[in-house]
């Protein structure tokens, strides 16, 4: 390289100062020193880039030009210093999150705004996740870390509950089944239906907690997600057994949501996988995550 870093360093302080005298005093270093360094860059460069006068130096033509390129490259060596004084602080960079849909719109959703306010130089992708897909995701390295409405059994993943939460049945406002404190399954079995298809895991949870209770399960309409279990309860189609997490992040002023008499528990978990050696910003949204969660 004709013209190394160094030399820029020095060629840059020299412009600023106006003199070798101010350069020594900017970088530290004796004035013979960069005396030399400015004698060797006019060499090996081939351009004279200051002229002697009284004593003084004065910028060439050439030295005006080279020195915008300078300190336009001088500025972005800054702002490249800053990003890594960031990371080594995590006060920058990304992090990638998944989370499942019923999770998305209360607890995550304030984790995540609370994240922002406190980590404003730190992006965050926040994309919605089925539980089928979550494993991969985490595994694939495609998120720092997942949110699953339910715990994710796989050898290979670190799976922690933080909260703890059931599933409730949803009326229209105003329906029979709204005068009692609690409604049990039973009760469920002269209206029509409406619950999450039985090959996902909310359906099987749904499925079990009907054959634990000795009622048989008589499903209307199976959804694949809860906000249409509760646009259908709107519409009139039905009742619907769903998820807390979901009703809580959403307003359906024209339906009421009623608690079961059979107690079908949730546990939201933190998911990440057994190789993560640690990425501090996913510590970060944990910690506000646990925070929120616990208010």
């Amino acid at each position: 390289m004709r013209f190394s870093l160094r030399q820029m360093e020095v060629f840059r302080a020299v412009m600023l100062t106006g003199s070798i005298k101010g350069a020594s005093k900017l970088l530290f270093t004796s004035q013979p020193a960069l005396s030399r360094i400015v004698a060797h860059t006019e060499t090996s460069l081939g351009l004279a880039l200051f002229r002697r006068v009284k004593g003084k130096l004065v910028p060439t033509v050439e030295a005006e030009a080279l020195y915008r390129e300078v300190n336009h490259c001088y500025e972005h060596v800054l702002r490249i210093d800053e990003f890594a004084r960031g990371l080594a602080s995590g006060q920058s960079g990304t992090l990638n999150l998944a989370c499942s849909p019923a999770l998305s719109r209360g607890v995550v959703a304030a984790a995540i705004t609370a994240f922002v306010e406190q980590y404003p130089n730190i992006q965050v992708n926040f994309v919605q996740t089925l539980l089928n897909g979550m494993a991969q995701e985490v595994l694939s390295k495609k998120v720092d870390l997942a949110i699953s409405v339910l715990p994710i059994e796989h050898p290979n993943l670190r799976v922690e509950p933080f909260l703890e939460g059931r599933m409730v049945c949803v009326v229209p406002r105003g329906h029979a089944l709204a005068r009692k404190r609690r409604v049990s399954l039973a009760d469920l079995g002269g209206y029509p239906l409406i619950a999450h298809h039985p090959n996902i895991p909310f359906g099987q949870l749904i499925v079990s907690a009907f054959e634990k209770a000795g009622v048989a399960v008589r499903v209307s309409v199976h959804i694949h997600q809860t906000d249409m279990a509760c646009s259908l309860v709107r519409a009139g189609a039905g009742v619907a057994v769903v998820d807390q997490f979901t009703m809580a992040g959403m307003a359906w002023p024209d339906v009421q949501v009623l608690p079961l008499a059979e107690d079908i528990p949730l546990y939201p978990s933190i998911v990440r996988s057994v190789f993560d050696t640690g990425r501090s910003h996913a510590d970060k949204f944990i910690e506000l995550l646990r925070k929120v969660s616990s208010q």
